[in-house]
C-alpha cells in the first residue's frame, strides 16, 4: 500500500514539472516574440528617420561597435518620439550625431603606477 501511495506521490510531482517546464517554455516563446517585435519596431522607425546612406552606415557601425550603435539608434529614436527631427537624416547628419555621442562617451584612460617599497637597509638593523 505504501508503495502505491509512494508512486502516486511521484506522478504527482513529475506531472507539476512537467507543467512547469512547459508554462516555461511558452513564457520563452512569448518574451522572444515580444524581443522581435521590438526589434521590427525599431527598425521600421529607423527606417522613417534615416535616409539609405545614413542605414547603411549605421548597420557598419552597428557590425564594428554594437553598443555605441545602439546608443545612437536610442538617441534617434528618442529624438524621432520627441518630434525634434525634421525630416530624414543625410549621412553627414548621422556623422555629426555619432560625433555627439562619442564625445558623451568618451572614456579617458589613466595609468596608475603603484611602486612597490623595497626594503631599505635603514629600515632593519640586523646587526
Amino acid at each position: 500500500m505504501a508503495d502505491d501511495e509512494l508512486e502516486a506521490i511521484r506522478r504527482q510531482r513529475m506531472a507539476e514539472l512537467q507543467s512547469k517546464h512547459g508554462d516555461s517554455s511558452n513564457d520563452q516563446q512569448g518574451q522572444q516574440e515580444a524581443k522581435q517585435r521590438e526589434t521590427e519596431m525599431r527598425n521600421s522607425m529607423l527606417a522613417q528617420v534615416l535616409d539609405q546612406s545614413a542605414r547603411a552606415r549605421l548597420s557598419n557601425l552597428a557590425l564594428v561597435k554594437p553598443e555605441k550603435a545602439k546608443a545612437v539608434e536610442n538617441y534617434l529614436i528618442q529624438m524621432a518620439r520627441m518630434g525634434q527631427l525634421g525630416g530624414k537624416i543625410s549621412e553627414t547628419g548621422l556623422i555629426d550625431i555619432l560625433e555627439k555621442v562619442s564625445q558623451q562617451t568618451e572614456k579617458k584612460t589613466t595609468v596608475k603606477f603603484n611602486r612597490r617599497k623595497v626594503m631599505d637597509s635603514d629600515d632593519e638593523d640586523d646587526d
